[in-house]
Formats: C-alpha cells, sequence, structure tokens
C-alpha cells in the first residue's frame, strides 16, 4: 500500500550550480564512480565497475535512442517558435511514426505559443540536393500540450525529418543550447530504438570496450526499451508525494530478456532509472495475469498499481507467469506503458542493484534512491559533494548494492 506521510521537502539537499556537469568528460569511462555496499560508501572509476559488481551480474540496459525532438520555427514577423515532439499521436506507434512519410501527429510542448495564434508555420530545407518543405499547424490542445500535425514534401520518413531539422533536446537545467558534442555524447553507445526526449543518463558512462570486457570476464547482458519522456524533468510541486501525477512512459520486453531475468534472480543490476521502472513494471502485467488471465498491456500500468501486489507474489512467480502467458499466445516480444512511482515503502520484487547518476534535489528519481537504499542517501549524496563528483546528466555515476 501506498505511503501518504512522504513529504517532498524531507528529499532536499544543496546542490551548488557549479557542481553541475555542463558537458560531458572526453572520455566516457573516465567519470567518477561512488559504490554504495550495504551501508559502506567509497570510491573508484566508472571503468573499473566490473570489480566492484558481484560476479555473473546480469546488467540490463535501456537501449531506447534520443531523438531531436525540437523543432525551431520563424514567423514572418520573426519570432521564434520550438516545437518540442514529446511523442506520436497519429501514428501513436513509435516506430510507424517515425517510418511515415508526407504527414503524421505528434503531442507537443510549444515555446512561445502566444506568438503562434493560427495559421501554419514552415521550414524549407535541402536533402541530397532537392528542396524540401516542412510545415507545422496546431490542431488541438491538451492540458498545457498542443496536437500538432506536420506536413512534408518528398521521399522522406519523419525520422529523417527529424535527423536533418530536429535539435537534441539537453536538459533545461544545463543552461545552455544543445552543441555538436550533444549529438553523440547526449547519447548510449548501444542505443537502437528512436522515441525518448532525454538520455537515459546511467549509460552514457558505458564504452563498447568496457561492455565487451565486462562479458568477457563473466557478465551478462540484456536489454529493455522505455521511451524516456520530457515528465522525468518535472519537478514535484506538492509537497505530499502521494499527490504527484506521474507521467507515462511506454517501455517494451522481449521474451528471450524475460528468460534471462527469471534465470539471473538476485543478480539482476539495472543500469539507470528507467531500466528499474521497466524491470519492475513487469510485476503488474504479472499480477494481472494471475489475477485475470491477461496482462491488459493496452492499460497503462497505474502510478500505484504495484503497491496492491500482494506480498506472497515474489517477482519470480510474477515473470513467469509473464513468461507463460508469452509463450501460450506466441508473443516475442511486448509492448505497454508505465505510470509507476517508485517511492520509499516501495518493494523492489525484480531489481537487486542500481547503476545512477546523482539527480535533482525534490525530485522523484532522488525517491526512487530512497527507495532502494532507505535513510543512507543523505550520506550518499554528502559523500560525493565532499568528493567532488559531478552532478545529473553528465555527471557522475553510482553503484547502488542493498
Amino acid at each position: 500500500m501506498k505511503r501518504t506521510d512522504i513529504r517532498i521537502s524531507d528529499y532536499d539537499y544543496p546542490l551548488p550550480e557549479e557542481r553541475i556537469a555542463k558537458f560531458p568528460l572526453e572520455h566516457r569511462d573516465d567519470s567518477k564512480l561512488l559504490i554504495y555496499d550495504r551501508g559502506t560508501i567509497r570510491q573508484s572509476r566508472f571503468a573499473s565497475i566490473g570489480e566492484a559488481l558481484p560476479p555473473h551480474s546480469l546488467l540490463v540496459f535501456n537501449n531506447t535512442k534520443v531523438i531531436r525532438a525540437r523543432l525551431i520555427f520563424f514567423k514572418e514577423s520573426g519570432a521564434r517558435i520550438e516545437i518540442f515532439c514529446l511523442e506520436p499521436h497519429d501514428p501513436a506507434d513509435y516506430e510507424r511514426a517515425f517510418a511515415v512519410k508526407e504527414a503524421c501527429q505528434w503531442q507537443c510542448i510549444v515555446g512561445n505559443l502566444k506568438k503562434w495564434k493560427s495559421g501554419s508555420l514552415h521550414i524549407d530545407f535541402e536533402v541530397a540536393g532537392q528542396t524540401h518543405r516542412l510545415s507545422a499547424r496546431k490542431i488541438e490542445t491538451v492540458g498545457k500540450e498542443q496536437i500538432v500535425e506536420f506536413n512534408w514534401n518528398g521521399d522522406l520518413t519523419f525520422g529523417q525529418v527529424l535527423e536533418t531539422l530536429g535539435r537534441i533536446p539537453i536538459p533545461p537545467y544545463l543552461n545552455r543550447e544543445s552543441q555538436e558534442v550533444d549529438n553523440s555524447r547526449y547519447q548510449t553507445v548501444y542505443s537502437k530504438l528512436e522515441g525518448s526526449v532525454a538520455a537515459p543518463t546511467a549509460g552514457l558512462h558505458f564504452t563498447p570496450e568496457l561492455i565487451e570486457h565486462l562479458c568477457s570476464t563473466g557478465h551478462q547482458r540484456a536489454e529493455v526499451t522505455l521511451h524516456v519522456g520530457a515528465g522525468t524533468f518535472l519537478p514535484v510541486k506538492t509537497d505530499d508525494v502521494s499527490e504527484h501525477p506521474m507521467h507515462t512512459e511506454h517501455f517494451e520486453i522481449h521474451r528471450d530478456t524475460l528468460q534471462q531475468l527469471i534465470d539471473n534472480r538476485g543478480q539482476v543490476t539495472a543500469v539507470g532509472t528507467t531500466s528499474v521502472r521497466t524491470l519492475e513494471s513487469l510485476c503488474a502485467l504479472g499480477a494481472r495475469i494471475l489475477t485475470d488471465g491477461d496482462p491488459q498491456p493496452e492499460r497503462t500500468i497505474g502510478q500505484w498499481e504495484l503497491y496492491d501486489i500482494p506480498d506472497e507474489q515474489e517477482g519470480k512467480i510474477l515473470l513467469e507467469a509473464l513468461a507463460d502467458y508469452m509463450d501460450r499466445t506466441q508473443k516475442t516480444a511486448l509492448k505497454a506503458a508505465t505510470q509507476i512511482l517508485i517511492m520509499p515503502g516501495y518493494r523492489f520484487r525484480v531489481v537487486d542493484r542500481i547503476i545512477t547518476n546523482f539527480h535533482q534535489p525534490k525530485s522523484t528519481l532522488l525517491l526512487l534512491v530512497s527507495a532502494f537504499i532507505g535513510d543512507d542517501w543523505p550520506s550518499v549524496y554528502t559523500y560525493a559533494l565532499e568528493n567532488d563528483f559531478r552532478f545529473l546528466s553528465y555527471g557522475d555515476s553510482s553503484l547502488l548494492i542493498r
């Protein structure tokens, strides 16, 4: 059962501006690594993380790819309008949305909206010597967001349009415009499936060589997909955490990955909070099967749904129920969406260890860290501040072992 006595004001700490890493280090795995191991704290280099992991760990990576989601238009008056593409509306499936030609609709945040009363915006651009035009038109308002219809000419997919015109949406707390370095470094080396508007930043420290070394020394690798939404940066505005509405994020799990999780119980290391959210959300699907015989993946997993799962339903039971369902229905992959909010009082059923960066004060991600390591989180963050660790997306990393 969810707790209603948690105050976000208790999850605050002083973060000086100069401790926020504005740019990545020259080499990904040169970052520092804080190791929290059941109450003890020490530091190392990320390149040596394999020595800190228990033997034969299963590392689970989120293979989502950050899209160039920011489109800049200028009206004839010179007014700058920024359209930030959050998630596809029509077609709603990510794969189809990037492959579609000529037209599509996206759910967007529009910057300088008051200057765009009506009409269409246009950008002319060239690809392979041919001139194209991208047009944008507002068709509906949904809360603080807009449904925008894009139209373009030529034999281009929307993915190619974004790749040509879009800008990487670096986090707002960096307080700078995106630069060329962000196109490669605000992206994990194993990113595959387009859909995120924010990077799963714990993975930014890995290099192909480090991953190969980990696998050659007995560790295992698995991948899930969760498309990170802009809601990951939204502050918790209510002091009562239970009143904070969580954003929705879409994820996908493959049957063979599910088997890896089942076969490696007790050895699961989630690379990043997005992997944590995906892995734990699988339990909700398994619980639905045990209750109703169907995971109902079309129904979003509610932010409190996992708190209502009976204690006797262990992670292994829930994962095996999901695996059995996929076998019976001959599904090799399953897509769903989650609004899970992990905060103190949550019971972890799949994840045994977490690799994660250092998060903003009073954020849902800091609540997740506290849920995992308990009241030791202030000690971890104090140690990081006192030992010159770099914070947030381009900052240093931590390995949390409960």
